[in-house]
């Protein structure tokens, strides 16, 4: 009976998400309130209306809608996207985080916590809520203007600042709080999780394109929903074994997909149960608050609420400042990233369930989620009258500072593109960082993988403890690739550097040999004492991997171009899936979009209903412009971005519009494109053949099928004629019909209906026709 109660709460959530979730948009507010306020009232913390009472089963579906609403966060996030912002945001996003956490830190100390509850709170106020801002940003049609864009691009960051917060507060659970080593075991969280990631990373660039690959090509697409669920739910649950979150796991295989050309047909295979999944996350989020705890702590909520305002808004418009954002798009971004949301549930829960924090704090997520997410939209909408208010009272020392600052800055980063020795070094550099986190990644975790592979195979492979000798030799093999990759970029550096140091000087190709010689020499014995430090200590294993070493050195020297061959193929394969096209139209990827505010334009895009009445039609049949004064000038279909389409451009169920004009124009072309009358034409299975003769005195006769446009004035397509016994298939635009004809009309069933009566109709009959 168990399973029948799951399935019982999945329905009460699923019933009661809907309910409220319309409700929330029929009055303007985020569905995410709803879902929240929704799971509060039917939880087991309020009778008589707890219609869900199991903790157990609430913590079940809350794991499933979380794991399933990370991967559709990882999906947004890709290493062309972080690209495509820039080093810049991303300091400014780590910036402000940084900023937030002094900020809570100093609050912490007004209200007397402790380290613990100070760390936490923070790790809840330095994230925003990616999800809520989109919806926010896209309901108030900001989504197309430069803060918007700056917006999305801040929370989608802060995406990474979250799952970087939600390892090291997991790594001070572990150590039963602050002050327990927090400080000594902050490098090795942080390479621990560095070293996952890129392992992760690395193996999953390599794999999931290859294997979607093959499933595109060889099975249904069923059979794909499947691969990728396991896949998903695969990833999640080695994340845990490994010692992080399922969150981790799920966000990683999102940013993976994101990687490569099969990103739009996973993101529409599992739109629907990402839509379902996320609204349980939330209901079941709130369906473990206490309302009486929320009310209890309604004080304290209210306070951290405006700081959380105050502070995100503050910090965030000055870290953008300090990357040579003008001072106004610095503020209305501030303004526009302060709700908080499923992140911070998630610290919140790790700390209430891991009693390093009180009981008080998971209502205080969510409370505060609540009132930020419900201000929010005010902020967004009043940010250009907030924000020309502020920079018309500050001094005028700070408004001439700020613009020599940013005049500096540009010089700056024009002195930097000139840079020549930065540019040859620095791809290098990244390169260097990458390879040596995916050899520390698969040091770190082999004894873990040794111990999964020793369960499943048994010690004695093929001959005794063979398992142990084949395991160890193989991991010495596939490092290969990646320690050839580090000595090989090592040497580069040490050659570019060396030359460069020594340019200019008395016999400069001697010192610069030398010092290449030295550079490479110390370069090596730090190689080795990192890979030493990184062994594994256990008994043989060491003297067995040391053992192996001395062998695979021998091979490198024999074989050192067949492997920098090898290398070379690994690396292109890699750049190969990392550099697929993507032209999906985005709030950060349009690359027409200028500053347009002085015009009073603005752009919305909204998606088109299955059965949007304004379907099959062309642009130039709509007369948005006529009626309503805006234009369509993007469509995004199914991945591919179309700009400026031209008039007798055709609108499809699902294609993504974006319109321009003000802000009640295209206000109205999105409610008229959005309109669903109810009607809709024959589904695909319903479409039928149907033979009709052409009768005597009928008005058709004489004419050509090109003529008449079937098609276009009666939805059905004639496919075939046969006249007195010839039977002529997929007949030209040419061909006339006669009197005695039978017609093969293809189409749905009212059509061909109404066809069949058009068709009886004698030329007297037919306005405008009279033969």
């Amino acid at each position: 009976m168990h399973g029948l109660y799951l399935i019982q709460d999945l329905a009460v959530i699923l019933v009661v998400a809907g309910l409220v979730g319309w409700l929330c948009q029929r009055i303007g507010l985020s569905v995410v309130v709803g879902f929240l306020a929704a799971g509060m009232v039917v939880g087991p913390y309020t009778p008589p209306f707890s219609l869900v009472s199991d903790p157990g089963r609430i913590e079940t579906l809350a794991q499933i809608g979380l794991v399933f609403l990370m991967f559709s966060i990882g999906l947004r996030l890709s290493i062309r996207k972080l690209r495509r912002l820039g080093a810049s945001l991303v300091f400014a996003a780590f910036g402000g985080a940084v900023l937030v956490y002094y900020f809570t830190r100093l609050l912490g100390l007004v209200l007397h916590w402790n380290a613990s509850e100070t760390l936490f709170l923070a790790g809840m106020l330095m994230v925003s809520s990616s999800a809520i801002i989109s919806k926010i940003l896209q309901e108030t049609g900001e989504n197309h203007e430069r803060s918007g864009q700056l917006a999305m691009g801040v929370s989608v960051l802060e995406d990474v600042v979250a799952v970087v917060m939600l390892t090291l507060l997991n790594s001070l659970v572990q150590l039963g709080g602050a002050g327990h080593g927090q400080g000594a075991s902050l490098g090795q969280t942080l390479g621990t999780l560095g070293a996952f990631v890129v392992l992760a990373g690395v193996g999953g660039l390599l794999l999931v394109p290859w294997l979607l690959r093959r499933m595109s090509i060889s099975a249904d697409e069923e059979l794909q929903t499947l691969g990728i669920a396991a896949l998903l739910f695969g990833l999640a649950v080695v994340a845990t074994r490994a010692g992080f979150s399922l969150a981790l796991g799920a966000f990683l295989l999102g940013t993976i997909v994101a990687e490569t050309s099969h990103r739009h047909q996973v993101e529409r295979t599992f739109e629907g149960m990402r839509d379902v999944f996320s609204a349980v996350f939330f209901v079941a989020i709130g369906m473990q608050i206490d309302v009486r705890e929320l009310a209890g702590s309604a004080g304290l909520i209210a306070g951290v609420a405006a700081f959380t305002l105050v502070a995100r808004a503050v910090a965030c418009s000055t870290a953008l400042t300090i990357i040579g954002t003008a001072p106004k798009d610095a503020l209305r971004t501030g303004l526009a990233v302060t709700p908080i949301g499923e992140f911070s549930f998630i610290i919140a829960q790790l700390g209430v369930s891991a009693a390093v924090v009180p009981a008080r704090f998971y209502p205080l997520a969510v409370g505060v989620s609540l009132l930020t997410t419900l201000v929010a939209p005010l902020l967004v909408r009043n940010s250009p009258r907030i924000a020309e208010a502020l920079l018309a009272r500050q001094p005028g020392w700070l408004e001439q500072g700020l613009r020599y600052y940013r005049g500096w800055l540009e010089q700056l980063q024009a002195q930097a593109k000139r840079n020549r020795l930065w540019q040859l070094s620095g791809k290098r550099f990244v390169q260097l960082g990458i390879e040596v986190l995916l050899v520390s990644g698969l040091l770190v975790f082999s004894s873990q993988m040794f111990a999964a592979t020793e369960r499943w195979l048994g010690p004695d492979l093929l001959f005794p403890n063979g398992l142990r000798f084949l395991f160890w030799t193989g991991l010495c093999l596939v490092l290969l690739a990646p320690l050839v990759a580090i000595w090989r970029n090592v040497s580069a550096l040490a050659m570019l550097y060396a030359q460069v140091s020594t340019m200019g000087q008395p016999r400069a190709g001697q010192l610069a040999r030398m010092a290449e010689t030295v550079l490479k020499s110390l370069a090596a014995t730090a190689i080795f004492v990192w890979l030493f430090l990184l062994m594994p200590a256990e008994g043989r294993t060491r003297w067995v991997l040391i053992a192996v070493g001395v062998v695979v050195l021998v091979a490198v020297a024999v074989l050192w171009r067949k492997l920098v061959f090898w290398h070379s193929q690994l690396e292109v394969e890699l750049h190969e899936v990392m550099a697929a096209a993507e032209t999906k139209m985005t709030a950060t990827s349009a690359p027409w979009l200028q500053a347009h505010g002085d015009w009073n334009l603005h752009m919305v895009d909204c998606v088109l209903p299955d059965l949007a009445d304004a379907q099959g039609r062309r642009i130039s049949d709509l007369e948005l412009r006529a009626k309503f004064g805006c234009s369509i000038v993007g469509i995004e279909r199914q991945g591919y971005m179309i700009p400026l389409p031209p008039p007798d451009s055709v609108l499809y169920p699902r294609d993504r519009v974006l319109l321009m004009g003000t802000t009640e124009q295209v206000k109205a072309g999105k409610a008229f494109l959005g309109a669903v009358s109810g009607s809709a034409d024959a589904l695909y299975e319903e479409i039928m053949m149907e033979s009709l003769p052409v009768p005597a005195g009928s008005h058709v006769s004489g004419r050509t099928l090109g003529d008449l446009s079937l098609a276009r004035t009666h939805g059905i397509q004639v496919v075939g004629v046969n006249r007195r016994g010839l039977r002529i298939l997929n007949p030209s635009a040419e061909e006339h019909l006669y009197v005695g004809d039978e017609l093969l009309a293809l189409g749905a069933p009212a059509r061909i209906r109404e066809f069949r009566t058009w068709l009886r109709e004698t030329a007297d009959e037919v306005p405008g026709r009279h033969d």
